[in-house]
């Protein structure tokens, strides 16, 4: 039960100390550039800001004209990805505190994508790899009294990692294969047909696999690890390819 009386009085937090941050974008607008440039700007954020902040801040009272996508704001669109300080990540979910802000922050459009202006990027290119492996489910069988297809918890934890994709882009284009193959599928589309792959619902397996045993399919993956590092879903992407390289190879297990 509280003690508190009419007469005690509410305890003010400290306030949020504020910092400056430079934050050093490369800018680029087809209209009237040739070719992209870094653009330095100067903001007083707070520790608890995260980079996507400070892009608003930009735009809302500095430079109406930068360009960007977001649309959440908490990590769930994948909307804002983009490559901060040489790393792929989601704008939203880094703050500044957790970078070196003694130094300047550098932001950039994601690689491998086509670069439309500023941070944005054709993501047309991404998506048609990702509707090319079918990624929905396919069954001829009819459910049994017409009522939901039902699994075991054991056949949904097969692949309940791969169903956290966001379609953010940030695995993809962090892959060197695909910054130099404008072919190769990319591992979000991998990821999305080990999602169904594995779905004991699923009949399509071997459809997905023929699509994927292909020049341009798993066998382009060089075990990097950069998209499993650069997930902001924490996806074990690297070991999904994998596996789906062994289905291609052994059959769906």
């Amino acid at each position: 039960m509280s003690t508190a009386t009419l007469d005690s009085k509410p305890t003010v937090p400290d306030e949020i100390p504020s910092f400056t941050a430079t934050i050093i974008v490369r800018r680029f607008d087809p209209d009237k550039d040739a070719e992209p440039y870094w653009q330095d700007f100067d903001v007083v954020m707070y520790g608890t800001d995260r980079v996507l902040d400070a892009l608003h801040k930009i735009k809302w009272e500095q430079d109406g004209s930068l360009s960007f996508r977001r649309s959440c704001a908490h990590g769930v669109c994948g909307s804002d990805a983009m490559r901060i300080n040489g790393r792929n990540r989601l704008a939203c979910k880094t703050l500044l505190k957790d970078l070196d802000i003694s130094k300047p922050i550098y932001i950039e459009a994601i690689k491998g994508l086509p670069l439309e202006k500023d941070l944005i990027v054709d993501m047309d290119p991404f998506f048609e790899s990702y509707k090319a492996i079918n990624p929905f489910l396919i069954s001829n069988t009819p459910s049994k009294d017409g009522k939901e297809r039902k699994q075991s918890p054991v056949e949904r934890a097969r692949f309940d990692d791969t169903t956290k994709c966001i379609l953010c882009a940030a695995c993809t284009s962090s892959c060197p294969v695909f910054w130099t193959d404008g072919q190769y599928f990319g591992p979000a589309a991998i990821v999305n047909a080990h999602r169904f792959i594995f779905d004991s619902r699923d009949e399509g397996a071997q459809v997905r696999l023929d699509i994927l045993n292909d020049k341009e399919g798993v066998w382009r993956c060089r075990t990097t690890f950069n998209c499993s590092e650069a997930c902001p879903r924490g996806i074990q992407v690297t070991q999904a390819i994998a596996e789906v390289k062994q289905a291609v190879m052994r059959g769906r297990a």
